[in-house]
């Protein structure tokens, strides 16, 4: 309530004493606008941004697209909105909710039809100018959708703001959503803490470095289905590595990968973290360990959009494989183990004997030096497909 209307329509009310007015024009007068004790409409779990509700777009490029709901049919040339990148922040694409509301997580799908990734922050609003940012990404790559969490605001305006392309200097973006979720949720420094895996392919996470005969294989939650051929991600030793981008910046704190294990070599490796693939931070060094199939890694928590493990050792030839990937570690999950390679057709065409049971495999959290391979396995040189995995 503004202080002309305190006075001119509160005052001759005399519904409030002299005193409860004047401290009531005392915290108008000494607080910004957005410290105020608002009230607002509360509709948990549904998106109000819509036309249904009274949003509407009121600033920004190609306003139309934002809030028609439509999250399929995009592509260069529409079917989003957009604003030039600017250094002094004065673009931006602006929503005016239907009426003041409570609201304490934003859901943002940016344009993601390429490899591209966006940096951005999210301000609100009662009254235009008064903001309170409730995400700063603005220093991190995001890309695809992004599902964004603060304490609850009372608002009436939402401001997205792009500061960064990867390609050019203009800010896209596809949809907008906003609400009031019940769902409990953690934050540490501006960050949510998941507790799901998010690195899968429905969070929009993807390999954007790496190997494989499937995209994204490493990331599609099949443990079971790999063998000499095909269900993992490789890089060679000393040459690159394995990256995987996630869709936006977590805090995380564990990690778990299945590394290649149809026979009984064993790997070494480091996984460094990063938000933006300048600065990296290296979280787990095993570059001296021999390691084998199921890896737990645990770690004090770091902000990170990237993950990169790099491959340092393997006992059989000079490729680092690793067939699934999950951040955080989903220690209440139990995976199941595959058992592919014990008939791959290399062994049947280079021994006529019957191939030798599989090794047991090992705990998740145990390593182990290679076994010396019996008489009756073929060597590494008899057989180039298994010499080349």
């Amino acid at each position: 309530m503004s202080l002309n209307e305190m006075l001119n329509v509160v005052r001759p009310s005399n519904l409030l004493s002299p005193d409860d007015l004047l401290d009531a024009i005392k915290t108008r007068s000494e607080s910004r606008d957005m410290d105020l004790n608002y009230r607002g409409m509360l509709i948990p779990e549904e998106n109000i941004a819509t036309m249904k509700h009274g949003a509407q777009v009121v600033k920004g490029e190609l306003k139309s697209a934002l809030l028609d709901g439509d999250t399929q049919n995009y592509d260069l040339d529409h079917g989003f909105s957009r604003h030039p990148i600017e250094d002094d922040g004065r673009a931006g694409i602006e929503v005016k909710l239907g009426q003041p509301s409570i609201i304490n997580h934003i859901r943002i799908l940016l344009w993601d039809r390429d490899s591209r990734s966006y940096s951005y922050y999210i301000e609100v609003s009662m009254d235009e100018l008064d903001w309170v940012r409730v995400v700063d990404h603005s220093k991190y790559l995001c890309r695809s959708w992004q599902s964004l969490y603060f304490p609850a605001r009372v608002c009436r305006y939402v401001r997205i703001v792009g500061t960064h392309n990867t390609v050019n200097k203009v800010f896209h973006l596809v949809a907008f959503e906003c609400m009031f979720t019940n769902s409990s949720f953690t934050l540490e420094k501006g960050l949510l803490v998941p507790k799901e895996n998010v690195a899968t392919i429905s969070a929009c996470a993807s390999v954007i470095e790496g190997v494989s005969r499937s995209r994204n294989a490493l990331l599609n939650g099949d443990t079971r289905n790999y063998d000499w051929d095909s269900g993992y991600t490789c890089h060679q030793l000393g040459s690159g590595a394995i990256v995987i981008q996630l869709a936006q910046p977590y805090m995380i704190g564990s990690l778990r990968l299945l590394l290649w294990d149809c026979d009984d070599r064993s790997y070494s490796y480091y996984i460094e973290l990063s938000t933006n693939q300048q600065q990296w931070t290296k979280v787990i060094d095993r570059s001296k360990v021999a390691c084998r199939s199921w890896q737990t890694l645990t770690f004090d928590k770091q902000p990170a959009a990237f993950i990169r493990i790099v491959g340092t050792h393997n006992t059989a030839n000079e490729v680092f494989h690793c067939v699934h990937f999950e951040c955080p570690a989903q220690l209440d999950v139990e995976v199941k183990e595959g058992s592919p390679g014990q008939n791959s057709p290399e062994s049947n065409s280079v021994s006529q004997q019957p191939p030798q049971p599989r090794p047991p495999r090992p705990s998740r959290s145990q390593s182990l030096l290679p076994s010396q391979p019996s008489s009756s396995q073929p060597s590494s040189s008899s057989s180039p497909s298994r010499s080349q995995h």
